[in-house]
């Protein structure tokens, strides 16, 4: 891992219901990049070498705890009161506290589909748009003849869940979200102690881990699939081949439905954040995406 990471601003995002802790890293004067995340996922799932190669390739970089993730604020456990309309406007109260009138959006798995909700609703914030490991339209989008079923074998893995762990467990918390990974992963081996210190690191920041497991509960908002053709935004795809979740196709039906949409295929990546042996094509292919201002 990089020994050293560009200098990071941090600060707490007051949004409409719900604070959020988002931190920056690079030059504020380079094009701003804003990630947003999977379910489940703190901020820190954006792994910091992968940050750091965008901000080192000139890029303003930022990246933020969802609502029920990480430092941001928790809601009660099977009873969360946003929606993902919420967290789309959450989204651009990160920009609006980074003082950005606009931004290159990336969103992956959850976080792809609110970056589709995002272009749609206020698309003169959104200088480019990438979508990583997603589906069109997003939760309750997401189905359709057209568009292949997960894996059998992930399949299995949810008619048949692991109990979840004791989440006041580090060490039981930690083995939860690894074997989550070895589910979802493609056939590009885990790096499992990369894995395990993300996921330490997301416990130690998160007062409520179990809290993160109320994006699974929460109000998909109107479908937004029909509106996919109206999106004017540059749009990059970038997607796993051995996804087990969202199948290849997903990402051939974005690339139809989505006006000029580039699609890139990731050798061996699984639904994930990226593993660093897909580093070389993501971070170019997002520089390049995100080359104007």
């Amino acid at each position: 891992m990089c020994a050293a990471h560009p200098a990071s601003s941090e600060r707490l995002v007051h949004a409409d219901g719900a604070d959020l802790a988002a931190q920056a890293f690079g030059d504020p004067a380079a094009p701003a990049i804003l990630l947003i995340g999977g379910a489940e996922a703190s901020r820190d799932w954006w792994d910091d070498d992968f940050v750091a190669r965008l901000a080192e390739s000139g890029r303003y970089v930022i990246r933020y705890d969802t609502r029920d993730t990480g430092q941001s604020t928790t809601f009660p456990l099977g009873a969360p009161t946003y929606t993902q309309e919420d967290l789309s406007t959450d989204a651009l109260a990160v920009l609006d506290a980074y003082h950005l009138s606009a931004a290159h959006i990336v969103g992956i798995s959850m976080g792809g589909g609110l970056a589709q909700r995002l272009v749609l609703r206020a698309p003169e914030r959104v200088l480019t748009l990438t979508l990583l490991s997603t589906s069109p339209g997003g939760p309750g989008d997401s189905e359709g003849p057209e568009l292949p079923p997960m894996s059998e074998s992930l399949r299995k893995v949810f008619a048949e869940p692991a109990p979840a762990p004791d989440w006041a467990d580090r060490d039981a918390v930690i083995a939860y979200f690894l074997a989550a990974e070895h589910a979802f992963a493609g056939t590009i081996p885990v790096d499992e102690e990369r894995v395990r210190l993300t996921a330490g690191r997301a416990f130690d920041r998160s007062p409520v881990p179990a809290a993160a497991a109320n994006h699974w509960t929460i109000d998909g908002g109107e479908p937004i699939r029909a509106r996919l053709g109206e999106i004017t935004a540059p749009t990059l795809v970038l997607h796993g081949t051995a996804d087990p979740l969202f199948p290849y196709g997903h990402a051939e039906a974005l690339a139809r439905e989505i006006p000029g949409t580039t699609l890139i295929p990731v050798p061996g990546m699984g639904h994930q954040m990226p593993p660093e042996a897909t580093w070389d094509i993501i971070v170019a292919a997002i520089v390049g995406q995100t080359a104007t201002s």
